[in-house]
């Protein structure tokens, strides 16, 4: 293995397809991770075509063209390996299940070793290629972190040692809760929605988000009870590398309106991050009604711990690794997979009572043991295993 000479830096080469200029929740994650990383090693990054523009001009860095994949991968691939000869690092990082091929061929050409973090969809994922490629690289690395105690029993269950996984929950910035008044209010007034009851469903339109589920099962009784109800939506739909099934945003929009509910749902698309902050401020309750489906997961449930940063109670179906995110009685409240009459209970309890002002110190407290400090430091540690 390369060794840092005394006084230097460990070097660190990074590779992911998730980064900005891309958005999401796994990019914002690998950016994070990028970050808390440069503090301790000397980097470098392979990733996405523009992702230069998002590390120092003193950093190496190689890009790859996103489309078609098979592109980006042949790309990528090569990228990786001839940054790792250039750069001789003692560790090979690699930011998700896709980039693990390309950390493992990287690394063992120059003797360093492996980490990949795992999502949750990484490992599940259904695609005949990626299971006979991409797994079998998976299990090779020499140390693997995960997002939640649910990624790392797929992991186990994939074959992956006991004893290479750790688990890193995801980070979350703490906003002002002082601008949680303004906020609300400029937020409310920008949609004309005065004081309505506010439902919000935050993240990427994807199938297992299950929209278009909770508003065909869950909406119709929260309206009877509560007929001025709103339920916002933000994110659009997008296609992971992994995951090609769209029309999920058709699929919603045509579920309003056979339920009669054109009034009650409106779409906002993407957003930025000031104006999702203020609708994290001005809802009343965070919805996650994620479906378990086979061959794909929600690893973590970002969105939670996002919601529980600005005082916002959630209530989610406990699948995948929501629970790891969602503090029962803490941060909202846990519903069994499926169960669309106890999410309308909770939900309704929690509206009907506007009790908002109570969730607040409860819910930062959660929060608060998920900022991107620990997560950095969490990281650091467990990357640093071997060195």
């Amino acid at each position: 293995m390369p060794s840092a000479s005394v006084g230097q830096q460990p070097r660190l080469l990074f590779v992911t397809r998730n980064f900005p200029p891309l958005t999401g929740g796994m990019e914002r994650l690998n950016h994070q991770a990028f970050l808390a990383l440069d503090k301790t090693f000397s980097l470098a990054l392979c990733g996405p075509q523009g992702a230069g523009a998002f590390v120092p001009d003193s950093q190496p860095v190689r890009e790859a063209s996103l489309a078609p994949l098979s592109r980006f991968l042949l790309e990528f691939q090569w990228g990786s390996f001839r940054l790792a000869h250039t750069f001789r690092p003692q560790v090979v990082y690699s930011g998700s299940g896709l980039a693990a091929p390309a950390a493992l061929m990287a690394a063992r050409s120059v003797g360093a070793r492996t980490v990949c973090f795992l999502h949750g969809l990484d490992i599940v994922a259904d695609h005949p290629l990626y299971r006979r490629l991409f797994l079998p690289a998976i299990r090779r690395v020499d140390r693997i972190l995960v997002n939640s105690r649910h990624t790392a029993g797929l992991a186990q269950a994939a074959g992956v040692a006991f004893d290479r996984i750790e688990i890193v929950n995801p980070g979350v910035e703490l906003p002002d809760l002082s601008a949680l008044g303004a906020a609300r209010q400029r937020f409310r007034e920008r949609l004309e929605v005065g004081e309505r009851p506010l439902l919000l469903a935050a993240g990427r339109l994807t199938q297992r988000k299950g929209l278009a589920e909770f508003i065909r099962y869950a909406l119709p009784e929260i309206r009877r009870q509560l007929p001025e109800v709103l339920l916002l939506v933000t994110g659009s739909e997008a296609m992971s590398a992994l995951n090609h099934r769209g029309g999920v945003e058709e699929d919603i929009c045509a579920t309003v309106a056979e339920m009669g509910l054109t009034s009650h749902v409106r779409l906002l698309g993407s957003v930025d991050d000031s104006c999702l902050s203020d609708a994290y401020f001005a809802a009343d309750v965070m919805v996650f009604p994620v479906l378990d489906l086979p061959g794909d997961v929600e690893g973590f449930g970002m969105v939670a711990v996002e919601a529980a940063a600005h005082g916002l109670p959630t209530v989610a179906f406990a699948v995948g690794g929501v629970p790891d995110a969602v503090a029962e009685g803490e941060s909202g409240w846990l519903v069994p997979s499926g169960d669309y009459a106890g999410m309308v209970q909770r939900s309704l309890r929690l509206l009907e009572s506007r009790s908002r002002h109570v969730w607040v110190e409860r819910c930062r407290l959660h929060a608060e043991r998920f900022t991107w400090d620990i997560f950095g430091q969490r990281l650091r540690a467990a990357v640093a295993v071997g060195l």
